[in-house]
């Protein structure tokens, strides 16, 4: 999964957004950030507040990882142009449970971030790939800060405690400060 906002609600959670119109029989471009195979098969695509807004009834890969999907709705090209950049959710419910040392981003977004020794840093505000992998954005009282999403630089996450440990990079290699 990749570079999503917080949701709005932890019962849905943000899969995709729309990328745009592909052609002119009002099919959908699709940007998921998970995996592209599966992003149409939970039901159809909600709003933030849970309305359903696009329901793809067909799915198949286009260019740059889209997904081109046709819906069930009549939507013309110029109404899904109007409608591009907009967050595709679902029922959290529908998602399959995590496999161990995986994550959804939505149950990153929010966590306290601590250092190594357990003070705080600040909390994970988003989780962006800018196409080097999953990078963690921080917000403390110094700003913003980002750490890699790796085992290395995040040892432990506690979902149920509500933290998680961000090992910074001066002390990556064992090297204090």
């Amino acid at each position: 999964m990749t570079d999503k906002p917080a949701n709005p609600s932890p019962e849905l959670s943000v899969i995709a957004a729309l990328a745009g119109a592909h052609g002119v029989r009002g099919e959908a471009k699709i940007k998921a950030f998970g995996d592209p195979a599966l992003v149409c098969s939970y039901g159809p695509f909600l709003d933030a507040a849970g309305k359903p807004v696009l329901t793809p009834v067909k799915a198949k890969p286009g260019a740059g990882g889209l997904v081109i999907a046709s819906v069930r709705e009549t939507l013309t090209r110029e109404q899904l142009m109007a409608m591009k950049g907009a967050l595709l959710h679902v029922p959290r419910a529908v998602l399959p449970a995590p496999e161990e040392d995986e994550y959804y981003h939505a149950d990153l977004i929010g966590l306290e971030a601590r250092d190594a020794d357990g003070a705080p840093l600040g909390r994970v505000r988003a989780v962006q790939d800018f196409g080097a992998g999953d990078v963690l954005e921080i917000a403390g009282p110094g700003g913003v800060s980002y750490a890699p999403f790796t085992r290395d630089a995040v040892p432990h996450v506690d979902l149920a405690g509500g933290w998680l440990t961000v090992v910074t990079p001066d002390t990556l290699d064992g090297d204090a400060p």
